[in-house]
């Protein structure tokens, strides 16, 4: 058997003519490359390969514009070199050409399985051969404007969707900046809230067996919507007087009523911000529940709608037990830190009527996730 070889006969033109398409003509003949060097090299750079193996290094060195391939050839046939063109993604887009004296509908068949887009038969017609490659480099070279233009139109849109998604982490930020200003005890309060909120939220996705009724889905994508709505939980507050808001002591009946006001509120706000927005889009519709449920209690004596159970939504009853376990711990004008060991205890206490059992089951398998949050973001 004759060695492997290889011809690059390429048609001559000025330095300025745009680059020629390249063939890759694959025959164990050489007599068979010979004329199709001969009849196509004025028009295109014609590269020859007289085995499959050969062919294969020579593609994949170079990803031709089109193969002519033969079927009939020895140790690996026209069918297999095909498969590992379209299996590989440098070359799985070229265009591939059968030249064989095989006719019957069955190789035919086996051939288009194989990723062909067309036959030409032997003897060669050489119109023909001109034509067929004539068109469908026609066609790849429609395919390849149209897969350009199909990636120029996602890396648009993504860099769209990056934009709105970073001009919604701004306005939060601007949002949650607003309350944080005018409520002095905030400090790290919404940050250690959100990423205890994330914390259980990942620990329920992870643990389904831990609420066999949920039906809400905790999937990554709604836990970061989650999380990044959380802050947003008492904005509300900034339509608070300062006389109440700031108080250093214990509120009278009245100023408690009022700061129980500040639920609707934030939820107001944001209802109106949704609005704006064309509907209650992505967070902004967490950030509403979570706004104006937070302050509810699974046995229904919350406020302000005295919802029960699984009628609070899931996020809300999340926001709940993270926002209490970050009261108990942290230092207020009117009282002195808890320790986690006793601010955990508490909220174990309250399972069944102010939060939800399995939340707080989350909470106490997340312990030291939460050790670990308030020491990050210490006040």
């Amino acid at each position: 058997m004759m060695n492997p070889i290889t011809t690059d006969a390429t048609a001559p033109g000025s330095l300025m003519s745009p680059p020629l398409p390249t063939l890759l003509v694959v025959d164990d003949t050489p007599a068979n490359l010979s004329l199709m060097a001969g009849l196509l090299h004025q028009e295109y750079r014609v590269k020859l390969a007289n085995s499959g193996a050969r062919a294969l290094d020579l593609a994949q060195r170079e990803p031709p514009d089109l193969v002519l391939l033969d079927v009939m050839m020895p140790e690996m046939d026209g069918y297999a070199v095909c498969r590992h063109l379209k299996s590989d993604p440098r070359t799985r887009d070229v265009p591939v050409i059968f030249v064989t004296a095989m006719s019957q509908p069955d190789d035919e068949t086996r051939g288009f399985e194989c990723g062909a887009v067309d036959f030409i038969h032997k003897p060669i017609s050489p119109p023909i051969v001109r034509a067929r490659v004539r068109t469908h480099l026609q066609l790849k070279t429609w395919q390849d404007s149209l897969r350009r233009r199909s990636t120029g139109l996602e890396l648009q849109l993504r860099q769209r969707l990056e934009e709105v998604e970073r001009l919604r982490d701004t306005t939060l930020f601007v949002m949650v900046s607003l309350a944080e200003f005018r409520d002095e005890d905030t400090g790290n309060h919404v940050k250690r809230t959100q990423e205890y909120v994330r914390a259980l939220a990942e620990y329920l996705a992870e643990n389904p067996e831990c609420m066999p009724g949920r039906s809400e889905p905790l999937d990554p994508s709604t836990i970061e919507l989650i999380a990044k709505s959380a802050p947003l939980h008492d904005i509300g507050k900034v339509a608070i007087p300062d006389q109440i808001l700031l108080k250093p002591g214990p509120l009278t009946e009245d100023e408690f009523a009022e700061m129980r006001k500040h639920p609707l509120h934030g939820w107001e706000m944001l209802r109106r911000a949704a609005q704006r927005m064309g509907g209650e889009q992505g967070f902004l519709s967490y950030a509403m529940q979570i706004a104006r449920h937070h302050h509810e209690r699974w046995d229904g004596t919350g406020y302000p709608d005295r919802l029960a159970g699984n009628a609070i939504p899931l996020s809300a009853r999340l926001m709940a037990v993270a926002d209490v376990y970050d009261a108990l711990i942290s230092r207020r004008p009117y009282k002195e830190p808890y320790p986690h060991a006793e601010a955990i205890q508490r909220i174990r206490d309250q399972a069944g009527r102010h939060f939800d059992p399995d939340v707080v089951r989350a909470a106490l398998a997340q312990q030291e996730r939460f050790l670990s949050i308030a020491a990050t973001w210490r006040d």
